[in-house]
């Protein structure tokens, strides 16, 4: 209190001391300065840092999509129901305040000062920010939402948001062509973190952000006739190389990093995975060809007599359609080598010829043989469906243990960039809407190049590690490599295994004849892992799930029943994403409705409820305006609850305009 006492006093002093035609500038000093004062170059760092923020909801959105089993996030690994708390609050939080008005300030400025190169970034951050921020919560405050005075402000629809992030993302685009006679001097270079002013690579962001906007709307009645052709247009001027992707650089450091926040938030020294996130079931078994054959009779897995060496690894049937890759790893072309990267193997019970020692990275009878890859086959536990557990993405069973892991592998690394657009997913965004518009050729061909771009872009991370003797003279390992840490594939065996899948059966052998909506997007799923997870929800959700399902879109009694989903068969020509069920489902390890809450009515989420400390504390009348299911309800004594929000059908995912009302 004594401190708070002292700025005061100092405070009225100065109001005394001060003529009084002069004590309102109180402000214009170097320590304290107004708006007016700050160039749009100062807010820049930040801007770009704090979009980083964006792996935080991965921690909700990875279950949802089932990218991650987590036993941290329970509720959002089995279907999401609502509770008073900031989970998965962080992107309301990063759009409306720490880039929020910042952002808004940024750009007055550069545009009141014709700084066209500055203005057209700002714009083009504001339309990424808008765009991931409504595809999660979808309805918000835009036209009210930096109103000076208001403490409520009303929602927008989904269709008006859409259009505002088209035309700042081509506002930005615009600017960025303009010619700017501002000298910029090194301002690029000691204030731009990602592209260091590279105006090129600027525009080619904004063209991303439209195609990716775009593409959420492919399930939209009229996506051919009205967003198709533009969606095409935008990824051809998108980025088209790995080096044109849109990284936030983490400078890593571990614990000798002036700030924590220097390291990845997903790197080993933060260990914000550590075992309470890991792989899933479902990207093992898509990855590995282990996609098992189901009893459409009673819902099991078909179990095998087999004896053989993989009977442990898989003792059942398998689905005669694997999309991405199958088991047959003798024949050239058949495994696909992402999974030595991006996927942490069991950890042995002894550290000799363990790759999680690093032995034989280079073997390719040890990487292809040698592995096991297992998921946490319930949403909310590591215990895969034959009893072993997911191991840490860090690869080694720690729990983030700087000791062992060293700075981390793979994009999990300390010192690892935040992903937030790629080339890859550009290719795949052009790939479905070629095939929606029945131009299968071109079609093939995006999709192959995004396939070809994720290998490299896979392997631009590798960092191999390196196996350390006992003693340095037997063949006795002790924890730790090398480096000690690092990646369980060397970067000349990854490639190799990388040229030989591309030419081989599931890539080359797919034909204009052969090619589905499956093939397209199951890769681009793969390629999202896990640093896409927030637009592999999207599609997840355009698709419905794949829910069984007449008419429209999904609803109780058409799709599901209040204690459970029917969803697609893998056999199902129509079914996109194969082997994919949610629970309850009608198949073994989903039939248990598990965490299922009453008001869901049966539904999947899909979208996850506004930011409780601004929104349901501060703007409940708005939330209760929204239709076809409003964020609050009367609770019949004269106030207003909460019941399932998170459930209402966000715009991108209906075929037309929201429905008057919702059966639910």
């Amino acid at each position: 209190m004594k401190k708070i006492y002292t700025i005061i006093l100092i405070a009225t002093l100065g109001l005394f001391l001060t003529g009084c035609d002069h004590y309102l500038d109180v402000n214009k000093n170097v320590d304290a300065p107004d708006e007016e004062q700050v160039m749009d170059y100062h807010y820049l760092p930040g801007v770009e840092q704090w979009m980083g923020n964006i792996y935080w909801d991965i921690r909700a959105t990875g279950p949802l999509s089932q990218m991650f089993g987590t036993t941290s996030y329970t509720g959002f690994a089995n279907n999401y129901a609502y509770s008073s708390a900031d989970a998965a609050g962080e992107m309301w939080r990063l759009n409306y305040w720490l880039l929020g008005k910042n952002l808004e300030n940024l750009i007055n400025f550069a545009v009141e000062h014709e700084r066209w190169t500055m203005a057209g970034i700002g714009y083009i951050l504001k339309a990424h920010s808008w765009d991931a921020t409504t595809k999660e919560y979808g309805e918000m405050p835009l036209q009210q939402a930096y109103e000076p005075g208001r403490l409520s402000h009303d929602y927008d629809y989904q269709d008006l948001i859409y259009d505002s992030i088209r035309t700042w993302a081509q506002r930005g685009i615009d600017y960025l062509e303009r010619d700017d006679a501002t000298v910029y001097g090194g301002i690029w270079s000691e204030y731009e973190n990602v592209y260091k002013g590279n105006k090129t690579k600027w525009i080619q962001f904004g063209h991303g952000i439209i195609c990716r906007n775009l593409a959420s709307l492919s399930r939209k009645s009229d996506f051919v006739s009205t967003y198709a052709n533009d969606l095409i247009a935008h990824g051809k001027l998108a980025m088209q190389t790995n080096a044109d992707n849109y990284l936030i650089p983490t400078l890593g450091g571990g614990a000798d990093a002036r700030y924590n926040s220097y390291n990845n938030f997903w790197g080993v020294h933060r260990a914000n995975l550590s075992l309470s996130y890991y792989q899933s079931d479902y990207i093992v078994k898509i990855m590995t060809g282990t996609v098992p054959l189901y009893d459409h009779a009673t819902g099991d897995i078909v179990k095998t007599s087999k004896d053989d060496h993989m009977s442990e690894y898989y003792p059942y049937a398998l689905n005669p359609n694997q999309i991405i890759c199958d088991t047959l790893y003798d024949e050239v072309g058949h495994f696909d080598p992402r999974i030595a990267a991006k996927l942490a193997p069991r950890a042995s019970d002894t550290y000799t010829n363990d790759p999680n020692n690093y032995v034989d990275i280079d073997n390719e009878d040890s990487v292809k043989h040698a592995r096991r890859y297992y998921g946490g086959s319930l949403f909310n536990s590591r215990t895969g469906y034959q009893g072993w557990n997911a191991p840490s993405v860090y690869g080694r069973n720690a729990y983030g243990s700087t000791a062992v892991d060293g700075i981390g592998r793979w994009i999990f690394r300390n010192d690892a960039p935040v992903i937030v657009m790629t080339a890859g997913e550009i290719q795949f965004e052009m790939a479905e809407a070629y095939f929606i518009m029945g131009d299968k050729a071109n079609a093939l061909a995006c999709w192959k190049k995004g396939i070809e771009l994720d290998m490299e872009f896979t392997k631009s991370y590798l960092v191999p590690g390196a196996p350390k003797l006992k003693d340095g003279t037997t063949d006795e390992y002790v924890t730790g490599g090398a480096n000690p840490g690092g990646d369980f594939i060397s970067t000349r065996l990854f490639q190799k295994l990388a040229d030989e899948y591309i030419a081989g059966p599931f890539v080359a052998g797919i034909t204009t004849s052969t090619l589905t909506l499956s093939h397209i997007m199951m890769q681009k799923y793969v390629h999202l892992w896990p640093w896409g997870a927030a637009e592999a929800w999207v599609d997840l959700r355009k698709y419905h799930y794949d829910i069984d399902y007449s008419g429209d879109y999904p609803t109780l009694g058409n799709g599901w029943e209040k204690d459970y989903l029917n969803q697609k068969w893998d056999e199902d020509a129509t079914k996109v994403y194969k082997g994919f069920y949610l629970a309850p489902a009608q198949v073994e390890g989903r039939k248990s409705p598990g965490y299922w809450d009453t008001d869901n009515e049966g539904s999947p989420a899909y979208r996850i409820a506004p930011r409780y400390n601004s929104e349901f504390m501060w703007n409940r009348p708005a939330l209760a305006a929204l239709k076809p299911i409003p964020g609050l309800i009367p609770d019949g004594k004269g106030g207003l609850v909460y019941k399932n929000y998170h459930i209402s059908i966000p715009w991108f995912a209906y075929p037309g305009d929201y429905p008057e009302t919702v059966h639910y």
